[in-house]
């Protein structure tokens, strides 16, 4: 696992560095390389993430815990994730309001998100009384 940050690590040093270079002659190309670098990385994520990802089924499984509020747990990170980078990479480009809005989009979407898993509590609480 070490080895696989320090490999991530310069990449992400080195495709930062060319974007700067890049962004003193065209500042689109440099914004796509950000993109591009961005995608890889993720890219890079999941496949790395998988097997913890099925790691973590099988001990909701055996727990009792339906697989729906394991799902819901993927889909509030892949939000943060592409929330957080996108807010990001427009905050780059110098468009903070448009980062700023893309922040409560993700916001907004984990909340409505949570809130099948919000009524399972309460039901809990509520049989419990």
């Amino acid at each position: 696992m070490i080895d696989r940050s320090f490999v991530t690590a310069s990449f992400c040093l080195c495709s930062a560095i060319l974007a700067v270079i890049l962004r003193q002659y065209c500042r689109e190309q440099s914004m796509l390389l950000a993109i591009a670098a961005c995608t890889i990385i993720m890219g890079s994520f999941a496949a790395f993430a998988s097997p913890v990802m099925r790691e973590l089924r099988d001990i909701f499984t055996a727990a009792g815990v339906s697989d729906s509020y394991l799902s819901l747990i993927y889909k509030g990170a892949a939000i943060c994730i592409v929330t957080r980078i996108t807010s990001e990479l427009c905050r780059d480009s110098g468009e903070g309001a448009i980062a700023s809005a893309a922040e409560l989009w993700g916001r907004g979407a984990v909340t409505l998100l949570s809130l099948p898993l919000v009524k399972a509590v309460l039901e809990q609480i509520n049989q419990l009384m």
